[in-house]
């Protein structure tokens, strides 16, 4: 089926549902996991928001700055606490088990703040 607008929709039951294709920007941006995690919580949480930035054909691209914004503030995070705890290679050096235990907590803690801060809201 076909209208006036150019857009083609297709029969499913009693409906006509449109065909959406992604621009082709679109579809060659691959997100990793803080994007991919941002998506589902839009797609689950803020419905408005992800049909009208995938209706516009900006998703992924909201997604990928996210995904970047993540990935920085990650590796910052983990830097200033790791500074700020006195977590150095000496101490890699002479206790493995306690820098592997400190460096988790720091990273679980980092998690926690890029899921407030970007990836929930």
């Amino acid at each position: 089926m076909k209208n006036n607008t150019n857009i083609t929709y297709r029969k499913v039951g009693d409906f006509n549902i449109p065909n959406l294709i992604l621009p082709p920007e679109e579809a060659n941006i691959r997100l990793g996991k803080w994007g991919m995690l941002h998506k589902d919580y839009l797609e689950k949480h803020n419905r408005v928001l992800f049909n009208l930035l995938l209706t516009q054909g900006k998703l992924y691209q909201h997604c990928a700055e996210v995904e970047n914004q993540a990935k920085d503030m990650y590796a910052t995070l983990i830097e200033q606490i790791k500074q700020a705890e006195g977590i150095t290679e000496k101490l890699k050096e002479e206790n493995q088990l306690e820098w592997v235990c400190c460096m988790s907590n720091i990273e679980a803690r980092a998690r926690e703040i890029i899921y407030n801060k970007l990836i929930y809201t």
